[in-house]
């Protein structure tokens, strides 16, 4: 968002807020450009209306002439109109990047009972609501959109970190922030952040955050990506069946390389076909071979992962078909978080035990039906490991 602006019938309303603070300092910069019209300056009479009463009766409603002429007023086609409105879609994270990466964002604050629809069909682009509740006008939500999304525009905030940080960024609640005193009131900050050590800082962090999420807000971890908050690696196990279909390990690797997997772990009971495997990644030559680790059996990879992490992993199995013991996606993330552990993940039928065995996963239409292995892995790869 390079550009703002916001129509309105009460002008001062936006003044303090675009004067002062983080927005008022991005537009003293020169970092975002913003403009307030007047509705009052479009209308009808020399007595400055811009309402009149609903047809049907239930109060006052925005026209459509002002509204109409202090939109083309600010010109600029490729403008963004935003109307906040009760019967909008509900503001979130996603949806505010979605908006900062507009160039021009045009905020029609309603009044009242609202705005003429005949001017929401025609004009407006999308409707945002704050939630199940009703204001008396459209300014304060058109702030709260302009405050979140000129957070993500470059330069507003000092640094990235801080706002990738925050809570929702990435699906997750933010930590708890302590400031001096050390002590206050009897209470102390905790130890780990005044250690000085920033690795045990940002461990620290990330168990808060993921703490906060399961207790306060479980629903986020459906948007959720868990790998930066997981305290040990994942894995991922394939069989030497799955592993040995054409092109099957040049794409898990791509796909694993890309969700954060460690490593990927290949059962091969039988020694030739498991040569005939490792000969493949040697051809690869893009690394492929260390990143691909071959075992005789699931428990002699179990075992190693063990002694790399220093702890047994927990393992996750995924299932080609719904059975009786299986649990939901959102549950599984749920448990791996609170396990702390390093993650197996896999085919259950090739895991030598599961502590979470998940559904497999349903089609657009509700149907259940049978996936290679393969993208089967990838899905439930990218329910896990992917940015929403």
């Amino acid at each position: 968002m390079k550009k703002v602006t916001f129509i309105t019938a009460f002008p001062e309303f936006l003044e303090c807020f675009l004067e002062h603070s983080v927005v008022g300092r991005a537009i003293g910069s020169k970092t975002i450009e913003a403009h307030v019209v007047n509705l009052r300056d479009f209308a009808v009479n020399r007595y400055g209306q811009v309402d009149d009463y609903a047809f049907g009766g239930g109060g006052m409603v925005l026209m459509p002439e002002p509204l109409a002429k202090a939109l083309e007023s600010v010109g600029g086609e490729d403008a963004t109109v935003v109307y906040p409105s009760p019967q909008g879609t509900v503001l979130s994270q996603e949806l505010v990047e979605s908006l900062a990466g507009r160039d021009h964002l045009v905020l029609v604050c309603g009044h009242y009972e609202g705005v003429d629809e005949r001017f929401v069909e025609k004009f407006v682009d999308l409707e945002v609501s704050l939630g199940d509740f009703v204001l008396t006008g459209g300014e304060l939500p058109a702030m709260v959109l302009v405050d979140a999304v000129a957070r993500l525009v470059p330069g507003v905030v000092g640094k990235i970190a801080a706002v990738e940080d925050d809570s929702f960024y990435r699906g997750m609640l933010d930590h708890p922030h302590f400031t001096r005193p050390s002590e206050w009131r009897g209470v102390q900050v905790p130890g780990v952040l005044l250690s000085g050590d920033a690795g045990a800082i940002g461990k620290w962090r990330k168990e808060q955050s993921v703490a906060r999420t399961i207790a306060r807000r479980p629903d986020l971890l459906a948007a959720a990506n868990i790998r930066p908050y997981l305290q040990k690696r994942p894995y991922l196990l394939l069989s030497g069946e799955t592993a040995g279909f054409p092109g099957c390990l040049r794409q898990m690797g791509q796909a694993a390389g890309l969700y954060g997997i460690e490593r990927i772990l290949v059962v091969e009971p039988d020694n030739g076909s498991r040569q005939q495997l490792n000969a493949l990644t040697e051809k690869s030559g893009d690394g492929e071979r260390n990143f691909v680790k071959f075992f005789r059996t699931s428990r002699q990879a179990f075992r190693w992962v063990s002694q790399k992490e220093g702890e047994v992993p927990y393992a996750v199995g995924f299932e080609e078909k719904k059975g009786g013991n299986s649990i939901h996606w959102l549950e599984a993330k749920r448990r791996i978080l609170e396990s702390g552990k390093p993650m197996v993940m896999g085919l259950s039928k090739d895991l030598p035990e599961t502590q979470a065995l998940v559904s497999p996963p349903r089609g657009g239409l509700e149907q259940e039906g049978w996936l290679d292995p393969a993208v089967l892995l990838s899905i439930c790869m990218d329910r896990f490991f992917g940015c929403r």
